[in-house]
């Protein structure tokens, strides 16, 4: 089980997500106004907006706070957030990858580089691990919305470049230029849990459980910073491993 989604619901089930809840908040909501900024405020004519409201809605957040969020983008006085990428080497060789959306450079590199050395890792230069990873997108539907054969079906049929089933969703990955396409496709059938371009590991590294935890703790960190919004990586967890944290 490789990379950083599949255990993101450890968090949940130790109790972390309540702490989280207002900073993950404001993570949507800025990935939501930048994305209405970049394009049209209306989600049906914004593929990207679409799936950052889709994020917001599975992540329980209330309409207001979305609406307010969209709004935010046709005001004059609202930041300029810019999209940035950090790249280094997380615990046991890990490779690491951080996206930021920051209205500050300087103060976010700095607060990226504190964490890293901070942490026993290291910061690393533009293209240092990215080569490690394939920029394509993704698409998560769940399993119980249709049958596995169906949605194999449609999603091939649409283009897409591989399949997989992880637990309760089915994963859909397409080329980086194709998702929105899919995505307005497969959409117009199924409700789509997560919808998003992301940075797919080409192979992983295995780790133990106490390494593993070094490196939960060091992406919390990563994550508890204001500015980032996503944190990739190549490592891969034995499945008994992820059952006894979860207990």
């Amino acid at each position: 089980m490789a990379g950083h989604s599949h255990w993101a619901g450890i968090k949940h089930k130790k109790g972390k997500a309540d702490k989280q809840r207002s900073k993950l908040f404001s993570k949507l909501s800025r990935e939501i106004t930048v994305a209405a900024k970049l394009g049209m405020p209306d989600p049906d004519m914004n593929p990207r907006l679409r799936s950052a409201v889709q994020a917001a809605k599975e992540a329980n957040m209330p309409k207001d706070n979305i609406d307010r969020a969209i709004k935010k983008s046709q005001g004059n006085d609202e930041a300029n957030y810019e999209a940035v990428v950090y790249e280094g080497f997380g615990p046991s060789g890990t490779a690491m990858i951080v996206e930021a959306l920051t209205d500050n450079k300087n103060r976010t590199i700095s607060n990226m580089r504190s964490i890293f050395e901070k942490n026993g890792c290291s910061l690393g230069t533009e293209g240092s691990v990215s080569y490690q990873f394939e920029i394509c997108g993704l698409i998560k539907i769940k399993k119980d919305s249709c049958s596995e054969d169906e949605i194999f079906e449609q999603s091939t049929n649409f283009g897409a470049e591989d399949f997989k089933v992880e637990g309760e969703f089915y994963e859909i990955y397409t080329k980086k230029n194709n998702l929105h396409e899919i995505q307005s496709e497969l959409e117009k059938k199924y409700q789509l849990n997560f919808c998003g371009i992301i940075y797919n590991p080409k192979s992983s590294i295995k780790v133990e459980k106490q390494d593993f935890e070094k490196i939960i703790s060091f992406i919390d960190a990563l994550e508890d910073d204001d500015d980032v919004q996503k944190v990739y990586s190549n490592f891969e967890v034995d499945e008994k491993i992820l059952t006894e944290m979860s207990s």
